[in-house]
């Protein structure tokens, strides 16, 4: 099934079809990254990290930054090219289809950029935004900080003004890339006498400064992509709170609520190519003749498949200028309990072999162990299979609350 979306896209299409059959230089397909579903524990961040290191890579970087197509969607005075969600996605279906990998910034594109090009000054567009799009700067989040859950404006971590510079000190949790990163953003409680939400500010630090120190969190799948962090008297000049002081909220809400439309047609393809490996696993094994397994396959390719045509679903909305629904929440519940399940499909395929961690240093895992493990953690993460069910039970569906006790 292909979503016609008019000529001026098709054209756009065939353009960028020819330039990447033009640019691509050899040796990329083995870095594209296509083969990740959104939780497979640290076998991504070693690839990511080896693809990087690559000549390949660094030429193919240098060719896509030139065009404008790192950070694509970012206005072209910021150095991107000012593509919708609908050309984004086109971009991204592309690149998948050539086989190449898709340079993207991480949270310094898709998190901080949107925010200063929202509330920044002229002359912090002018330094940050650059600096994200080369690569200079990678940037992990400050935000969660322990024991106040989901409550972001019980922000704790304070900001000092001193002359003319803020000083950090407090400590963040859940931090995503600790290890990749030489940047944060962060929100610090910068005034503690006005409501919480009003007193925070949205700063960017050095995440190498001696007073920042990160330890690793190990996960039940043997990765450790998050970290706690410990930031202890770091200086940044006024220059680096963005949106100005006391209005860290405004910015924050910013950087939570930017669409990442442009994976709307995309997002099955991880999976797909997670499903096929599967197969093959299934085949190596011998399980392939047993009828249950082959429903159980059946079954997940079909889920494949929803999410490939919720995906186009999406896109044709955004392609009519209207805002995504509860669709959101139906993709994240659909997709996360689909994991689940499919993790529990490989390690039943995998047999007693499942159950033995491989040798080795550290706390290593198989493939099937590792997607077993975390993808426990995607009906945890951007809100529970338990929120999305309310979200879509409340607001999509108006149905009345879950009854609670009193008190």
């Amino acid at each position: 099934m292909e979503l016609d979306l008019g000529p001026e896209i098709a054209e756009f299409r065939g353009e960028l079809r020819d330039w990447i059959d033009a640019k691509a230089p050899d040796g990329l397909a083995e870095l594209a990254d296509w083969n990740n579903s959104g939780t497979t524990g640290g076998y991504r961040n070693e690839r990511v990290a080896q693809a990087m290191s690559s000549t390949a890579y660094r030429d193919w970087e240098s060719r896509l930054a030139a065009e404008g197509l790192v950070c694509p969607q970012w206005p072209a005075a910021f150095g991107g090219k000012s593509m919708d969600a609908v050309r984004v996605a086109v971009l991204n279906e592309e690149f998948y289809r050539a086989g190449v990998p898709r340079v993207i910034r991480g949270m310094g594109e898709a998190l901080v950029g949107p925010s200063i090009i929202v509330h920044g000054s002229a002359e912090q567009q002018a330094y940050f935004l650059p600096r994200i799009i080369s690569g200079e700067d990678r940037y992990c989040q400050g935000f969660s900080e322990p024991g106040h859950g989901s409550d972001l404006a019980a922000v704790e971590t304070k900001g000092e003004i001193d002359g003319d510079e803020i000083v950090v000190t407090g400590q963040k949790v859940w931090t995503s890339g600790a290890a990749y990163a030489n940047m944060m953003f962060a929100l610090c409680r910068t005034d503690p006498s006005v409501p919480k939400h009003a007193g925070l500010s949205y700063v960017l630090f050095d995440f190498t400064d001696p007073g920042v120190t990160y330890r690793p969190i190990r996960q039940m799948s043997g990765a450790a992509e998050f970290a706690e962090d410990f930031i202890d008297g770091v200086r940044a000049p006024l220059f680096n709170i963005i949106g100005g002081l006391n209005n860290g909220w405004r910015v924050a809400m910013t950087t939570l609520g930017h669409e990442r439309g442009g994976r709307a047609t995309v997002q099955h393809l991880g999976f797909e190519r997670e499903y096929w490996e599967l197969v093959e696993t299934a085949r190596k094994r011998g399980r392939n003749n047993d009828p249950l397994v082959r429903q159980l396959l059946a079954q997940a390719y079909t889920g494949v498949q929803l999410m490939r045509f919720s995906g186009l679903r999406t896109l044709a909305q955004v392609a009519q200028g209207r805002n995504p629904g509860p669709e959101a929440s139906v993709a994240k519940l659909f997709w996360s309990e689909y994991h689940k399940k499919l993790g529990e499909l490989a390690i039943a395929i995998e047999g007693s072999d499942g159950l033995v961690r491989p040798d080795g240093g550290g706390y290593p895992t198989t493939r099937w162990q590792n997607v077993f493990l975390s993808s426990r953690a995607g009906t945890i993460y951007s809100g529970t299979s338990e929120i999305q069910r309310n979200i879509i039970g409340e607001r999509a569906l108006q149905l009345p609350k879950e009854p609670r006790l009193p008190g």
